[in-house]
């Protein structure tokens, strides 16, 4: 499969975010390190990591004391 993550807002409604495929977990992880506080400003609230359908982990807050 294909990791990659959904992008949510305060309510925990999908919203729209990078389309972006990694072909593993440490892969994703490294990307959203680096893009994390643009999603914020974005206004992005939380993240989930998917393996194709399947959700990893998550929601994840972007928000400070999340």
């Amino acid at each position: 499969m294909s990791f990659r993550w959904r992008y949510l807002d305060g309510d925990g409604n999908a919203v729209d975010g990078p389309d972006e495929r990694f072909a593993d977990q440490q892969e994703a992880e490294t990307w959203f390190s680096d893009e994390w506080p643009q999603l914020r400003e974005q206004g992005v609230d939380a993240v989930e990591l998917l393996d194709g359908d399947e959700v990893v982990y998550g929601p994840m807050s972007l928000q400070e004391g999340g």
